[in-house]
């Protein structure tokens, strides 16, 4: 698989490449070395796809490297499945790392020593406050009369000001083992009257008696996030550290750490994360709808996890096509899903091959066929691809079609089927309906009849005969039995965490927003293997899910045919 990352997406020239350009320029680096470092605590959704792919594509345009660095420091929440998981995705996008593959945890000892130095140098202490307390000292950003965010200074803990020696043997006792779980933790000593919250005397770590899925129980004590992160890439030679937006603040702490640690000077950038209409993109929201039941696991075709978005269809090349469209920015903003399904539109349109299938059959019979004959039309596996040649599709006397294919009393302008009209059938026969039968105890259509003209065979017609509708079929004798999965937004709302005070944005879940058709298919379908994409034509493009079993094809509707993203780009052409 080629390296997606080995030449700059089009319009790659922005903000964070000019950083990395002055860098380099000044000697302020050498070479460059990024990293993406997620925590394996969930899968990996759409929203990761932005960071990895600008982190890898960066240290190949500058000629440098991606670390792939598992942030693994709060054991209770991680586990090696999602770091498989995590890996997966990543290779499925088409990107790799090589021998660049670390994890925190490796430097769990290293960074027990950086703290050490910070407590000789008198920047560290251990501090026995409870969680509640600290935060209560810290204090809290608060609007004073004028509606201005003011933020009065915290109080220093009573056991700020211990010495350095108690500091250091409290410290190792922490470490063997010695006190309770939240009894104590370690602090950084900076500024309890800094305007910016996080430079108030921050954990550095805390008293936590779990079982880590790499270290096993090694350790009681682990690094906060804050203290961790800028360490692992100093430690790594990391040159630009990227990350989202909601860091912006901890860079002060960032910088202070490698700093009083005297590390490697990393350089932490931030960029807007991604955001997108109908959906929430945090581990922390998606681990709540897969944990409440809400959704059938993190690889539900409806979850914006690359899993899900696999199992429904999306391919590697429609998911980067959308990240080089949206660019980079410095503010957040809202990216309309309706972009992420052009893509893939434009995408599956090129790759995908036809077939013909019926999710709400019924069954039309043609009275003047010859009794027991059955045709082979030919058909085009994909009209953008040539490559994709043709193939046989069986034509017989009863047929399967769209319900809403015919009307007994059409609407105006309805051009399909209904008494004394006529249709092209795809790849076949013009037929005309004559007649149609009807269950008479509940009233519901059960079949409708029709006369073939057996001149108009694959679009010849005498006298350029013409008709306004085509409709799709599959031979009823023929037809392989389906099972469609038909998906809409897993939320109603274009921004489902804006909610009115006092509702819980989970209770907004769309739980219609899945529902399984039984329906049939021509019989090239029957063949198809997991991952198989397909258009059903008139329905739109459909992928064969993993739950499939021999005789009983199951197919996900990855996106339907109607594009209003094209829309909006014609207009604004």
């Amino acid at each position: 698989m080629s390296d997606p990352a080995a030449a700059p997406a089009e319009g790659a020239s922005d903000f964070i490449r000019e950083f990395v350009k002055e860098d380099l320029a000044s000697g302020r680096y050498a070479s460059v070395r990024t990293r993406f470092p997620p925590e394996p605590n969930g899968w990996l959704h759409i929203g990761h796809t932005k960071a990895f792919n600008l982190s890898f594509s960066v240290a190949r345009e500058f000629g440098g490297s991606c670390n792939l660095r598992f942030d693994d420091t709060n054991p209770e929440k991680e586990d090696q499945s999602y770091v498989d998981a995590i890996k997966r995705d990543i290779r499925w996008l088409g990107y790799e790392w090589g021998e660049n593959e670390f994890y925190a945890s490796d430097y769990f000892e290293k960074l027990y020593q950086y703290a050490v130095m910070l407590i000789r140098k008198g920047k560290a202490y251990v501090d026995d406050l409870s969680d509640e307390q600290i935060r209560e000292y810290r204090g809290t950003a608060v609007p004073d009369r004028n509606n201005i965010t003011m933020t009065p200074p915290g109080r220093d803990s009573p056991w700020r000001d211990r010495g350095v020696e108690e500091n250091l043997d409290l410290f190792a006792r922490m470490r063997e083992g010695e006190f309770p779980d939240g009894s104590r933790t370690l602090r950084a000593r900076i500024d309890m009257a800094h305007p910016n919250l996080n430079m108030r005397d921050p954990v550095m770590y805390r008293i936590k008696r779990e079982t880590h899925y790499r270290v096993g129980d090694a350790w009681c004590i682990y690094p906060m996030y804050d203290f961790q992160h800028p360490l692992s890439d100093a430690m790594e030679g990391i040159t630009h550290s990227l990350c989202s937006l909601e860091f912006e603040n901890h860079r002060p702490l960032y910088d202070w750490f490698i700093r009083e640690c005297e590390a490697f000077p990393s350089r932490q950038i931030e960029f807007a994360r991604l955001n997108i209409t109908y959906t929430v993109l945090s581990k922390r929201w998606l681990q709540r709808l897969v944990s409440e039941g809400l959704v059938d696991g993190w690889d539900d075709p409806r979850m914006p996890t690359l899993s899900g978005l696999r199992r429904r269809g999306y391919t590697p090349e429609a998911v980067r096509d959308f990240l080089s469209r949206i660019g980079l920015a410095k503010t957040n903003s809202m990216v309309e899903i309706q972009l992420l399904e052009h893509c893939l539109r434009e995408d599956l349109n090129k790759r995908a091959r036809r077939a013909m299938a019926v999710l709400k059959p019924l069954r039309l019979i043609i009275e003047n066929w010859p009794a027991g004959t059955v045709e082979q039309l030919d058909a085009v596996n994909n009209p953008e691809d040539e490559s994709a040649g043709t193939r046989r599709i069986p034509f017989s006397g009863e047929l399967w079609i769209e319900r809403d294919d015919f009307a007994e009393v059409p609407p105006p302008k309805y051009f399909r089927l209904f008494p004394g009209n006529s249709v092209r059938l795809r790849y076949g026969y013009i037929v005309t309906c004559t007649g149609f039968d009807k269950d008479p105890a509940t009233g519901e259509i059960t079949a409708v009849r029709c006369t073939h003209d057996p001149d108009t065979r694959g679009g010849n017609a005498p006298d350029n005969r013409k008709v306004k509708g085509t409709i799709h079929w599959v031979s009823a004798a023929h037809a392989v039995p389906i099972e469609a999965r038909l998906f809409e937004h897993l939320f109603p709302n274009e921004r489902p965490m804006e909610v009115p005070a006092g509702v819980d944005w989970v209770s907004t879940v769309d739980r219609g927003s899945k529902q399984v058709v039984g329906g049939w298919g021509e019989p090239c379908l029957a063949d198809a293997a997991a991952g198989d994409s397909f258009q059903f034509e008139r329905l739109g493009y459909f992928c064969l899910d993993p739950d499939s079993r021999p005789g009983k094809p199951v197919f996900n509707r990855s996106v339907s045919l109607r594009d209003s993203w094209a829309k909006i780009e014609r207009k604004q052409a």
